[in-house]
C-alpha cells in the first residue's frame, strides 16, 4: 500500500509541476518582435515566448525598415512606397500617428538624438531631419539608390551606401554638406562604424570593405560570404554578425582582428538581426517568408512564419507577451 501511495503522489506532483516546466523557458523568452512585411503591406507582431504570429499591423503600400525613437516612446516604421512614417507603441503596436515622409526606405538616429537620416532608395534623395521637429533640415540628391545609413560615433557625420553607383557618401551634419562620396565595391548595402573605420557590405561581392572615414578610400576586404548584405555588432561588442544574403548564411566575424570565427547556414535570404536577451539572434529571411532565431552556440535555429518579404525586425523584450 505504501508503495502505491508514493506512486500516486508522485505521480500528482508530475501533473502539478509539468505546466510550470513547460511554461518556464517561455517566460524567460517573453516580449514582442515588430517584422516588417514588405511584400504584404504589413507588420507581423510576434509573441517572443511562443515563437508565434499574433497579429499584423496593415500599412498602406511597402515599409521595409523601423526604428525605435530615442526616447523610447516611438517606434517609427517607414513605409516607403506610401510616402509614409508610422509611430507605433514599442509594447503594443498601436498606431500613435502617422506623417507623410517622402520615400523613407531606410532610416537611423544619429547617436546623440538630434537627427533623422531618411534615405529614400526610390526617389534618390538622402533626407536629414530635425529628430526632435521632425523638420526637414536639408535634401542631398544623390546618384543613385541610397539605401543603408550608419553615424560616426559623435554625430558628426552620416554614412549612406548608394546601391547602384557602387559608392559610399559622407554628409557633414554640422555643416549639412556633402563631405566626399567614394566608389567602395559593387552593390554597396549595410554600414557600420568600427573601431574607427567604416565597414560596407558589398552585396555584389562576397566581402566587407573597411573604409577609411576621413577619405572613403577602402583600405581591407573582408571575405565573409557571397552577397554579403548587412552588418550587425552584438551588444557586448564581441562579435561582428554579416548576413550574406545570396549565399545564405551569417557569419560571425572578430571585430579586433577582422578574422571570420563561424558560418551558419541560414538558407532564405539572411537579411536584418536583431538581438535577444537570452542570446539568440533573430534574423529575417527575405525570400522565405520566415525568420530564424538562431542559438549561435549550438547552430540551431528556429523558424517562425510571418509574411511575405520579412525585411526589417525589432524586438522588445520587456513588452508583455501579447494575448491571440
Amino acid at each position: 500500500m505504501r508503495r502505491v501511495y508514493f506512486r500516486r503522489t508522485a505521480m500528482r506532483w508530475a501533473v502539478f509541476l509539468l505546466p510550470i516546466l513547460l511554461l518556464a523557458p517561455h517566460a524567460r523568452a517573453a516580449g514582442v518582435a515588430f517584422v516588417i512585411d514588405s511584400g504584404a503591406a504589413a507588420i507581423s507582431v510576434v509573441d517572443m515566448a511562443t515563437l508565434q504570429e499574433v497579429r499584423r499591423i496593415p500599412v498602406l503600400r511597402e515599409p521595409h525598415h523601423l526604428v525605435p525613437s530615442p526616447d523610447g516612446k516611438s517606434l517609427l516604421v517607414g513605409d516607403t512606397a506610401g510616402n509614409e512614417m508610422l509611430f507605433l507603441d514599442p509594447a503594443t503596436g498601436a498606431i500613435q500617428k502617422r506623417m507623410p515622409i517622402a520615400d523613407p526606405y531606410q532610416l537611423g538616429f544619429s547617436p546623440d538624438g538630434k537627427f533623422l537620416t531618411v534615405a529614400g532608395l526610390a526617389r534618390n534623395q538622402i533626407d536629414v531631419y530635425d529628430a526632435a521637429s521632425m523638420k526637414l533640415l536639408k535634401r542631398f540628391p544623390v546618384k543613385s539608390t541610397p539605401s543603408h545609413v550608419a553615424y560616426s560615433p559623435d554625430s558628426a557625420t552620416a554614412f549612406v551606401t548608394l546601391q547602384d553607383t557602387d559608392r559610399l557618401v559622407a554628409i557633414d551634419l554640422r555643416k549639412l554638406e556633402e563631405k566626399w562620396n567614394q566608389p567602395v565595391g559593387k552593390t554597396p548595402a549595410g554600414v557600420l562604424w568600427l573601431n574607427g573605420k567604416v565597414l560596407v557590405a558589398d552585396m555584389g561581392t562576397d566581402y566587407v570593405a573597411q573604409v577609411d572615414p576621413a577619405d572613403g578610400r577602402v583600405v581591407a576586404k573582408i571575405v565573409t560570404g557571397k552577397g554579403a548584405h548587412n552588418l550587425f555588432l552584438s551588444p557586448d561588442r564581441k562579435i561582428l554578425w554579416v548576413n550574406n544574403r545570396a549565399g545564405g548564411t551569417t557569419a560571425a566575424v572578430d571585430p579586433t582582428t577582422l578574422k571570420v570565427l563561424r558560418t551558419y547556414a541560414i538558407p532564405g535570404g539572411p537579411d536584418d538581426i536583431d538581438f535577444a536577451p537570452d542570446g539568440k539572434l533573430w534574423i529575417t529571411r527575405r525570400w522565405a517568408e520566415k525568420v530564424a532565431v538562431l542559438d549561435p552556440a549550438t547552430g540551431n535555429y528556429q523558424t517562425v512564419a510571418v509574411g511575405r518579404s520579412p525585411h526589417g525586425l525589432w524586438l522588445n523584450p520587456k513588452a508583455p507577451s501579447p494575448a491571440r
